[in-house]
């Protein structure tokens, strides 16, 4: 099957097309290219021996539509998203525009491709804050800022249209913290400005483009008083999208599942991890809180264990040095060529 990958050249899309290659899917990656990088291309070039077919295209355009009627796709994995939630309560128009727009777009483009397989990148956004943990699938859906409502908002317009064309079904998969790059380090996430997340923040402290890490917070009720969250190796995350692919034979009508490990480790357990996995020292300045942050947020896997039959397997000790491999080889990410052959 061919498998249409929309955000093909982003952090996960990349590592996505890796894993469907590597089991034996040909895929087509489309990309605007408004938060990735064309060099992308080489370093999949390396990882798999040929460049993946590439178009540059945004799924909103007139052209998107036209172009999905010839692609030849069994499905689509659709990645194209802004995802940074600082970003959304910014602009919070252009994350309308871009995530719920686009999903529209595609969808349409979809049912006029005839194409009724589809996987979506959601999120554990749309549980808001302040849930029990783990976190299952029912627990209530409250986005608590843009970005996560447009998340929710996309997961109910696959939800209506599925309920509305009976061939039609989706996986929908609700990521908790994606981290870690390739183990070849040729590629991993490159955040544009200052990163949003922790393990991109710690790995440009431990590479010198940092000076420090502000944690926010060192009075919750943990282990050691820092936030705890759930991180997965992005490349356990890839493999539950090739599975996913899969589990729409054996559920038409489409699933929702969280992608996770199902625990939780601390924000100083994660620096203490990286600084052993990098030998590099990362110093750490302590904050007041940050208003809407948890002491503790970490998913129920079950369901996905039982419907993917997938589990993440790489723990935090190889998330953190593959990360650091990647941002040790390229410090600056995709600006530097350097290593590329």
């Amino acid at each position: 099957m061919k498998i249409l990958v929309t955000g093909g050249t982003g952090y996960i899309g990349s590592h996505t097309c890796v894993e469907l290659v590597e089991q034996g899917y040909d895929v087509c990656l489309v990309d605007n290219l408004c938060n990735s990088s064309i060099r992308v291309l080489d370093r999949l070039r390396l990882i798999l021996g040929f460049v993946p077919e590439f178009h540059q295209l945004d799924v909103r355009d007139a052209a998107f539509a036209e172009f999905m009627s010839t692609c030849g796709a069994g499905a689509v994995i659709h990645f194209a998203a802004l995802k940074s939630v600082a970003g959304s309560m910014v602009d919070p128009l252009a994350y309308f525009d871009n995530n719920i727009t686009g999903t529209l777009s595609l969808l349409r483009a979809m049912r006029q491709a005839k194409i009724d397989r589809l996987v979506f990148s959601s999120s554990a956004t749309v549980y808001g804050g302040g849930n029990p943990c783990p976190i299952t699938e029912s627990a209530p859906l409250v986005a608590v800022n843009p970005y996560g409502q447009t998340k929710l908002v996309m997961e109910r317009m696959i939800g209506d249209l599925s309920a509305a064309m009976p061939s039609f079904g989706a996986a929908l998969l609700r990521y908790f913290n994606p981290v870690g790059a390739h183990e070849s380090g040729l590629i991993g996430e490159d955040p544009h400005g200052v990163p949003n997340n922790l393990m991109p923040f710690i790995s440009q402290v431990a590479v010198g483009r940092r000076e420090r890490l502000h944690v926010y917070g060192d009075d919750y009720p943990t282990r050691d008083g820092t936030g705890v969250r759930d991180y997965i190796h992005v490349v356990d995350l890839a493999k539950a999208h090739v599975q996913a692919v899969r589990s729409l034979n054996s559920y038409p009508k489409g699933f929702t599942v969280n992608l996770g490990t199902g625990r939780g480790y601390s924000v100083l357990e994660v620096v203490a991890a990286f600084e052993q996995a990098s030998g590099r020292t990362v110093p750490v300045s302590i904050q007041g809180r940050r208003p809407g942050d948890v002491a503790e947020c970490y998913a129920d896997t079950t369901l996905a264990e039982k419907i993917l039959g997938w589990k993440a397997r790489l723990g935090l000790q190889r998330m953190c040095g593959d990360a650091w491999r990647w941002q040790s080889m390229y410090p600056n990410g995709y600006r530097d060529e350097g290593h590329v052959g």
